[in-house]
């Protein structure tokens, strides 16, 4: 029998058991994406890997997928994450409106106009007055981009006779259209409906800082000077 003394620290005996190592969300969403961007375009076997992925889980990995597609849309996969997306909705797991607006944008990136207008009208149908305004901008983007006026303006009439306010850059694109097509008088109403504001928001350090928009230009020169300030350093540190 061993009797610690007073000052002596207590004797440390080696442990009888093993500790598991613990696989984190993290490296199991880079093991994901490792997968998925090994595999083919062929649905079967995309959807047969994913689900021998999640083989031995007691639930459904939600938060390891999301951090998945989050990767995946950085390095601008768009076509794995249509198929992660549709495989996740197929199994009842993250139907939410998250997650709606990662297909949409993966649809309208990967040039597949068709299913991102289905998707529109489908959730635009099942959510009247209830879409969040982040569906339209990114409808009324779409079609300028792709030049179809008519459908453009049809979003942005939906949105104003349901209320939802139209972001800065939602006027800014209807304006131009306006502008193009010599509608000069509806692009007066436009901007005395919807003014162009006086203030706008920056992140300085992690802080929301308010800024007028006259000062912008010079905010950002200055922000944009600093970042490459910051990357020479960092090259000529390498």
């Amino acid at each position: 029998m061993k009797v610690c003394a007073a000052k002596g620290p207590r004797p440390r005996y080696p442990r009888v058991w093993k500790s598991r190592r613990r696989i984190g969300t993290v490296s199991k969403s880079a093991k994901l994406v490792s997968c998925v961007k090994e595999l083919s375009n062929v649905k079967e076997e995309v959807y047969g890997a994913l689900d021998s992925f999640i083989a031995w889980e007691l639930e459904f990995p939600l938060i390891t997928v999301k951090k998945a597609l989050k990767i995946l849309q950085n390095e601008q996969e768009w076509k794995r994450i249509i198929q992660v997306v549709k495989w996740m909705l197929s199994k009842g797991q993250g139907r939410t409106m998250g997650t709606y607006f990662t297909l949409l944008n993966a649809l309208a990136e990967d040039g597949r106009l068709d299913e991102a207008e289905e998707l529109w009208a489908k959730l635009f149908s099942d959510n009247l007055e209830s879409t969040p305004r982040i569906f339209f901008d990114k409808m009324i983007s779409i079609y300028y981009h792709k030049g179809m006026h008519d459908k453009m303006f049809e979003v942005f009439a939906d949105m104003e006779e349901l209320g939802v306010k139209p972001s800065v850059s939602v006027v800014s694109m209807v304006g131009n259209v306006f502008q193009q097509l010599g509608m000069l008088d509806k692009y007066d109403k436009l901007n005395k409906k919807y003014p162009p504001p006086k203030w706008e928001y920056r992140y300085i350090k992690g802080k929301r800082v308010k800024i007028k928009v006259k000062q912008l230009e010079e905010f950002d020169k200055i922000a944009k000077g600093v970042t490459e300030d910051k990357e020479t350093d960092e090259n000529y540190d390498i």
